[in-house]
């Protein structure tokens, strides 16, 4: 490892919290299109990972008219700790959110859609279906729009992977989240393995698949163990990878260890091109879907 990349404390503090630095501050939501946005959410019954996991670039993404619809419901089989989600027993599944999600993705006028959407322990494809009509109903309704999904793990049910795989999405995403060291405690009923081996699956399903993963950092991890997470997702031949600062929804959940400088970000941006990725999307306030319409095109270069 090179001997110019500093290394970080590798155990999460609960005291003191450190203080959030000016780089993190985003503008509070406002505008026209965001208003326009929020009351299709609510006349379509729909839900949103950008509002119910607290996303800070709510307000700059919804004023461009984009959001990552979230499928499958608003509450979460899984109790991740650092996710804002609801937790606990989810509603029966909804069949026809399909197609009010692609009605609003005409409605928006997307030319690119992004599709996540909570854990579904409960379901036999853990909603894999759901994602698959989803695709195909956009694609109906908006032939020119792009669609990324970010898929859970399906709890390693491979058939599911493929269901979504053969509905041939634009970008296949599936996030690591964080370092081995700490990934169970950080991800309960989840496996860093097991995600790698799902991305490197959707890698043999289809060569040209673009294939994506991104990650938290100031969780606790060092810089060395965010350089081996890269190397793990290069070794499945991932395309695209995001990288963003950790922030606790709240008190409750895993702490922030620290607050990564930009340098640093610049630093992983580098070292993951380095690598071999064809796009990095690197910084404070980078989630993953943080202007994903732009990494399809870097992705196919």
């Amino acid at each position: 490892m090179p001997d110019q990349i500093p290394l970080t404390p590798t155990n999460p503090s609960p005291t003191p919290r450190p203080q959030r630095p000016a780089w993190l501050k985003a503008r509070a939501p406002s505008g026209e299109n965001y208003e326009d946005v929020q009351r299709l959410m609510r006349t379509q019954a729909l839900h949103t990972v950008c509002e119910e996991a607290r996303c800070p670039n709510v307000g700059e993404c919804w004023n461009q008219r984009t959001a990552t619809f979230l499928l499958l419901g608003d509450t979460c089989t899984r109790g991740c700790r650092y996710c804002a989600i609801a937790k606990g027993k989810p509603q029966p599944l909804d069949e026809a959110e399909p197609e009010r999600v692609a009605a609003s993705v005409a409605h928006l006028r997307l030319r690119f859609a992004v599709l996540t959407s909570v854990n579904r322990d409960d379901l036999p494809d853990g909603g894999a279906h759901i994602f698959a009509r989803t695709i195909a109903l956009i694609r109906a309704h908006v032939p020119d729009c792009k669609v990324e999904v970010l898929i859970p793990d399906f709890d390693g049910n491979w058939d599911a992977l493929a269901q979504v795989l053969a509905a041939r999405p634009d970008v296949l995403n599936h996030n690591i989240e964080t370092v081995p060291r700490i990934f169970r405690r950080f991800r309960p009923r989840a496996g860093f393995a097991q995600s790698i081996e799902l991305l490197a699956r959707a890698r043999a399903y289809d060569a040209q698949q673009i294939t994506k993963s991104g990650l938290m950092v100031g969780a606790g991890e060092s810089n060395a163990e965010v350089l081996e997470v890269m190397d793990a997702l290069r070794s499945a031949d991932v395309n695209v990878i995001t990288i963003g600062q950790y922030l606790a929804p709240d008190k409750s959940y895993w702490p922030v260890d620290r607050y990564v400088t930009p340098e640093e970000f610049a630093m992983f941006r580098t070292e993951g091109l380095r690598r071999g990725f064809r796009h990095v999307e690197s910084g404070p306030l980078v989630r993953s879907s943080y202007h994903a319409h732009g990494h399809v095109g870097e992705a196919v270069r």
